[in-house]
């Protein structure tokens, strides 16, 4: 099982999940005790299973991993009172790569991306957020969703269970190329900030967003139609703010832009470090964009 789900057989990773999900279940509650916490660790650790396989050598040690995962997980929840994502890194073995990487180099990348966009748009959002960009703390998706605390983890929560269930659910089944589908986005991204720093705003914005989209800009400023936006946008480059392109995230109904905010010298508060992007798009261009700036800032590196 182990060697047909690191060779891309989604099928073959259910089965194994299935048949150690007791075990990973016993660890979580007798560390976290019955309750909403231990099923979100076992969840979790079935999301990192996913993006992670390929880490385990040694197909006998398989159950061994997965608990240790879910240990690591409910460790992690017990320090900090507050969910996370993966487990510490240097408690399981070989490398943590970022997420959009680790999906990017998982033979079940596609089954992945399928699978998310079977999930709500509510719901694909924050799992998005949370697990495939920078802006993964409760407290920061809350804010850049306009929702409460506990509204994001509810969601988070019932998500990360539809993906846990699809996975042990599924069945072999062709999917679209996600990784062409996210590279083609990735160079959209690219070209649309390079246009938009060299002025050309108008290419941009009617190429990419519908002639009604809205921008929430910061302070809950609202936008309304095309000209509008480009107004915003060259105020922003007559101000000498220049940006660069970070990270993509990229769903047919929703798309993220991470940047850097590059001041002028004689302006170096001007504008916060960085920028989110969020695009709620619409058969394939942007109906609403929030822009949205983190705190504290986003410590990213280029992708």
């Amino acid at each position: 099982m182990v060697r047909s789900a690191q060779g891309g057989d989604a099928s073959a990773l259910g089965l194994l999940l299935r048949t150690h999900e007791a075990g990973m279940r016993a660890v979580a509650l007798a560390i976290l005790g019955y309750g909403p916490d231990a099923e979100d660790a076992v969840q979790d650790a079935m999301m990192v299973a996913l993006r992670r396989i390929g880490d385990l050598r040694d197909p006998d040690s398989a159950g061994a991993w997965l608990r240790t995962i879910v240990r690591n997980i409910c460790r992690a929840f017990l320090r900090s009172r507050t969910p996370v994502t993966s487990p510490d890194v240097d408690q399981v073995p070989g490398p943590f790569p970022s997420p959009e990487e680790a999906v990017d180099d998982s033979a079940l990348r596609d089954w992945v991306w399928h699978a998310i966009g079977e999930l709500s748009e509510a719901d694909r959002l924050v799992m998005l957020l949370r697990h495939f960009s920078h802006v993964n703390s409760y407290e920061q998706i809350a804010a850049l969703c306009d929702l409460p605390v506990g509204t994001v983890r509810s969601r988070l929560s019932h998500a990360r269970g539809k993906l846990a269930s699809a996975l042990q659910d599924t069945v072999d089944a062709a999917h679209a190329d996600a990784g062409a589908y996210a590279a083609s986005r990735r160079r959209e991204a690219s070209d649309a900030i390079d246009d938009a720093m060299r002025g050309h705003f108008d290419d941009v914005v009617y190429s990419m967003w519908l002639p009604d989209a809205t921008v929430i800009a910061g302070g809950g400023v609202r936008l309304d139609g095309r000209e509008a936006i480009i107004a915003g946008m060259a105020q922003d480059l007559d101000d000498g703010v220049r940006q660069r392109l970070l990270h993509v995230v990229a769903s047919p109904d929703v798309l993220i832009w991470e940047t850097e905010m590059l001041n002028p010298p004689d302006k170096p508060f001007h504008c916060p470090p960085n920028a989110v992007w969020l695009h709620k798009m619409q058969s394939g261009r942007v109906r609403k964009m929030k822009l949205f700036h983190p705190k504290p800032a986003l410590a990213l590196q280029e992708a």
